[in-house]
């Protein structure tokens, strides 16, 4: 079945079920209000995570999140009080969510330091990145076994096993059901798996709904994240990629495995796709990380202005965290959605 086709059923069986939409990713409702019928946790609770066996002994009291996206989903999962230090955001926290974090520590922009981390006293470590288990990153999963500090990694980042970001290549699309499973499995691990299944229940019905009705039929795209030395566009089998099947697009790179390849502006320019999804990032890591930053390149360089999508001025604006495969993928969807019913008579 045609994935896009695939997801569709999935998400009008959502709503079928009287799933409503919500605003922008809001925070679930305390367990005691959200949806029943999830048992409590047994523990120990023993996970299978992308290939390393990991078992949580009781519900973590002091959590590490390595990422912005998966910070995201224990505030949206009532957690905040657990979490002792956060790390590599790309852009603001939601609105939403904002109250839940204002007193969380973040311990970098980007990736912290091992040493750092084990200074906040962490008894669980997340991370939506394999780089940060990697030798140069953080530090690798054994590591942190050593000093009884159990560890744990997005299934978004999983492919047979193997950490996408950590060195890995994927071998198969990723689908919306990774980030389902992480939300599910972090629902068992701090005993709030009724808190998950409200939040699932709300990013299904609003994917749903910002999804009816949309098919751009084809219309050629590239996602650009970062970058105007080296641009890093999106391949055909990761976040990027989801976004695009899921509305009808076509990514002009849909034939490459990596989730985020770096390429050239000629390679681009051949291809010449109709609209630039393009990152909108809150920071300043890599030249053009910015959207202004980002569109003045696109208009006064003399290659890439000569692009359709550049010429007709087809940008679709979207939030780094938007881009990754993380709660606000449904975020990414509702403006994908806002500019098709703006613009759907100029494709």
């Amino acid at each position: 079945m045609h994935q896009r086709a695939a997801i569709s059923l999935v998400l009008a069986a959502a709503v079928a079920v009287g799933l409503s939409a919500c605003g922008a990713s809001e925070a679930v409702e305390p367990a005691s209000t959200a949806a029943a019928g999830q048992g409590a946790t047994d523990y120990p609770l023993t996970l299978d995570n992308c290939g390393t066996e990991v078992t949580i002994d009781a519900v973590p009291q002091r959590v590490v999140s390595l990422d912005q996206n998966s910070t995201e989903i224990l505030l949206s999962l009532g957690l905040e009080d657990r979490i002792v230090g956060t790390a590599s955001w790309t852009d603001p926290v939601l609105d939403s969510l904002a109250d839940a974090n204002a007193d969380v520590p973040r311990l970098a922009d980007n990736a912290p330091t091992y040493e750092v981390v084990l200074g906040a006293d962490p008894d669980f470590v997340t991370a939506s990145f394999g780089r940060h288990f990697n030798e140069g990153g953080v530090a690798p999963r054994e590591r942190f076994a050593e000093t009884g500090v159990a560890s744990y990694l997005s299934p978004t980042d999983c492919d047979d096993g193997t950490s996408i970001n950590g060195g890995g290549t994927r071998t198969t699309p990723l689908t919306i059901d990774a980030l389902y499973q992480e939300i599910t499995e972090m629902g068992e691990v701090f005993d709030v798996s009724d808190r998950a299944a409200a939040l699932i229940a709300e990013l299904q019905g609003r994917a749903a709904k910002a999804t009816e009705g949309v098919d751009f039929d084809g219309t050629t795209v590239a996602f650009w994240f970062a970058d105007t030395k080296t641009p890093y566009i999106g391949g055909g089998l990761g976040s990027a990629a989801l976004l695009a099947s899921t509305t009808g697009l076509d990514n002009v790179f849909g034939e490459l495995e990596d989730d985020w390849p770096a390429t050239t502006w000629e390679d681009l320019v051949d291809r010449d796709p109709q609209v630039l999804v393009l990152g909108d990032l809150q920071r300043d890591r890599f030249p053009g990380d910015r959207l202004d930053d980002k569109v003045a390149f696109l208009e006064s360089d003399p290659l890439t202005k000569t692009m359709d999508a550049v010429r007709n001025q087809r940008y679709i604006a979207l939030h780094g965290a938007e881009l990754n495969p993380s709660i606000r993928f449904v975020d990414g969807l509702e403006k994908i959605k806002a500019w098709w019913v703006e613009h759907e008579d100029e494709l």
